[in-house]
């Protein structure tokens, strides 16, 4: 039971209430002044409006962590280009200057396999542990991988530069992993519930920057090398692994704040109240095994004494109803929850199959609207600071735009809203591509470029921001870590299956060939998240009790 009081929902029972309406505080036992203390704490939590210092440290560095971790997820796309040309540079004909399609996708996958384990880990940890302890550690664990996959290199006979960068790409998604849940969960238990959309979608939307900077990286660094590239271009040995190391310095920078990062108001109380409860229904249980032994040792006395009376019955003595916390499974085992679960996750692994499948593999767009060059004959220095540009221009025209429209419009339209029109639209905007990709491409780049670019905008001022925001409002403060780190893996279980399966495909036929069927599949996978978010409720002007009704986490 939920001890919060709002509008349109009451989280204690009327009784309880009466209670505190009718009996002074003096009157009320220990127990009864703690909860209605909890009460008007989480009152006083929902009606701050104003920001304050504390306030603006956690989304600063909550808003640095997702533009860290957007440049080194998406920074592998520039990096791939650079090892093409340092370990094949020799090799014959097509395959010249270009990394082999097993040992891309590998180094691609990588981040995405670790964050989905980092997700449901860390989620677990923060809901266990507390959100900031573990925020932290997953912070040390990305800065120390980044440093270590800067500097892979061949090992031993069958372990590779690409291998060993596999591994700590891996160990380094694992950290980005943790900030998923647990950057949704802080911000979403610290903010009002007037600007809590708002400054989940405005610290997630620090992504789109780190889109940007990866590219911008790539090209101040390859043009400080430039006349050395252009010479020996295994001088891109250098470049890639600078750009790699630059990935832990936001991290590092803002290492003390999260250190120092207390847990919410709101998690402690609703970890007490949790606690509280279950030790409550201990001592009863105590109290009412002693009783029933104390009544049988009576009754055995009374039986010895005076014979039975068989015309007599025996008092029943009527159950006592114990409230306690639900774990997890009782919870998430009935459906009005557990469809909330699946509409969360079912909408983010369709998202990211298509949102990874063409971020991570952005070269094809740049190819395809022939910003891309000639790998064979131009200077590698100007090969790669051309698709860096490529990068910018993709990123810029839609897809940092979109994320700033939803955070300046989430606490008027709504998530559900923005979440079902962005499916719908990609869903259209999917078909028209892929059925009449190669037409356009034929008559008209800059249609194909508008219509590529409008479906970047549509993905960020859609479902890429809305998948991140719900869940960390719909579940239960006590899960809240756990369902988002659920949903989030979901969603990188979708980018692994675009990497690993689908874009494995795009060759098929020929290069590039098989895209416009790629386009139809993820159109298809569009339409099933549009229908799995009529699952999950609207959270907007709501208190985080008022939408998971928490009088439901016990029984």
């Amino acid at each position: 039971m939920s001890f919060h009081n709002s509008n349109s929902a009451a989280d204690i029972t009327e009784m309880e209430k009466a209670r505190f309406q009718i009996a002074p505080p003096a009157e009320l036992d220990e127990r009864d002044r703690d909860l209605l203390e909890r009460q008007r704490e989480l009152e006083e939590l929902d009606s701050n409006t104003k920001l304050n210092w504390e306030m603006i440290k956690k989304l600063t560095v909550c808003g640095v962590a997702f533009l860290n971790d957007a440049y080194d997820m998406f920074a592998i796309n520039i990096v791939a280009m650079m090892l093409g040309f340092v370990y094949y540079h020799d090799a014959e004909g097509s395959a010249a200057n270009t990394v082999p399609k097993k040992w891309d996708t590998l180094i691609k996958i990588a981040v995405q396999v670790g964050c989905l384990l980092g997700q449901l880990v860390m989620g677990r940890l923060g809901d266990k542990i507390g959100r900031t302890t573990v925020y932290a550690a997953s912070l040390m664990i990305a800065i120390i991988t980044t440093v270590a996959s800067a500097f892979s290199n061949s090992m031993v006979k069958g372990i590779n530069v690409f291998v060993v960068l596999f591994i700590w790409r891996v160990l380094l998604g694992f950290g980005i992993g943790g900030d998923y849940p647990l950057t949704a969960t802080i911000v979403s238990e610290y903010a009002s519930v007037h600007n809590r959309g708002k400054m989940i979608s405005a610290v997630f939307s620090c992504q789109g920057f780190g889109n940007v900077l990866a590219p911008i990286v790539g090209i101040i660094v390859t043009a400080c090398f430039k006349n050395s590239i252009d010479r020996d271009v295994l001088y891109l040995d250098y470049v890639w692994r600078i750009i790699i190391g630059i990935g832990c310095i936001p991290g590092v920078a803002t290492l003390y704040w999260r250190l120092t990062m207390e847990d919410s108001k709101r998690f402690q109380l609703e970890t007490a109240k949790a606690a509280a409860a279950n030790a409550d229904e201990d001592v009863l249980r105590q109290k009412l095994l002693a009783k029933q032994q104390f009544a049988e040792s009576s009754d055995y006395e009374s039986r010895v004494e005076t014979p039975p009376a068989h015309d007599m019955q025996q008092p029943v003595t009527a159950p006592v109803q114990i409230r306690r916390a639900k774990t997890f499974a009782q919870y998430f085992s009935e459906w009005s929850h557990l469809k909330v679960l699946l509409g969360t996750s079912i909408a983010w692994f369709a998202l990211d199959v298509a949102f990874y499948g063409i971020n991570l593999n952005s070269s094809i767009v740049i190819d395809a609207i022939g910003f891309a060059g000639d790998i064979h004959n131009d200077k590698p220095s100007k090969f790669i600071i051309r698709n860096c540009l490529g990068n910018i221009i993709i990123n810029l025209l839609g897809s940092v735009p979109g994320y700033w429209i939803s955070v300046f419009t989430i606490e008027r339209l709504g998530r559900k809203k923005i979440q079902l029109m962005g499916f719908a639209m990609l869903t259209i905007l999917y078909i028209v591509l892929g059925f009449a990709y190669r037409q356009i491409l034929d008559k008209s780049v800059p249609g194909f470029i508008v219509l590529f670019t409008l479906a970047q905008l549509f993905q960020n001022f859609g479902p890429n921001v809305t998948t991140f925001v719900i869940p960390g409002e719909v579940f239960p403060t006590r899960f809240r870590s756990t369902a988002h780190g659920i949903a989030a893996a979901s969603g990188k279980l979708g980018a692994i299956v675009a990497q690993g399966g689908f874009m494995q495909l795009k060759d098929r036929g020929g290069k590039n060939e098989f895209i416009n069927h790629l386009l139809q599949i993820f159109a298809l996978f569009m339409l099933i998240g549009f229908f799995v978010t009529f699952w999950i409720p609207e959270s907007k002007g709501k208190t985080l009790e008022e939408i998971c009704d928490e009088s439901e986490e016990y029984y």
